[in-house]
């Protein structure tokens, strides 16, 4: 879906697809190796992972916010295929944003001043299956812009 009333974009599908396998290389190289073995690694507290991961996941959601509109751009712009994929992959970001981070932030704010440490944390368990969403929205995207 390009935007009739905007010249096209020559570069959108190569722009495109270079946000959207970055992104995804990211996204997995960090939520689903960096983020689980860091607990494992001696000498890490729950407190001291959970500061390291919110530098972590701050600044890697920063980066999917520029890759995101980068890619919606190219969308737009276009022509660029991978709509759905796209907005799948676009809207599950503004859902960890603004849904789940809030309360994993909260979560980390009371661990870090000394609450429970006991409990598992269902914001963390949403933000998983959200990035699993991500995923598959970022692999459709980057498999339907290859030439």
């Amino acid at each position: 879906m390009t935007v009739p009333i905007l010249s096209t974009f020559p570069a959108a599908t190569p722009v495109a697809t270079a946000a959207t396998w970055l992104w995804l290389g990211m996204v997995l190289a960090i939520s689903f190796l960096e983020a689980p073995l860091k607990f494992r690694a001696p000498g890490i507290t729950l407190p001291l992972g959970l500061g390291i991961g919110r530098l972590v996941f701050r600044a890697l959601n920063a980066v999917e916010t520029v890759l995101a509109v980068a890619l919606v751009v190219c969308v737009l712009l276009g022509p660029a295929p991978g709509e759905v994929g796209a907005a799948v992959a676009v809207l599950a970001l503004l859902v960890q944003l603004v849904a789940i981070r809030p309360r994993l932030t909260r979560r980390t704010d009371a661990v870090l001043a000394g609450g429970p440490t006991d409990r598992r944390s269902h914001a963390h368990v949403a933000y998983v299956v959200v990035e699993v969403v991500k995923v598959v929205g970022l692999v459709a995207t980057g498999v339907v812009l290859l030439p």
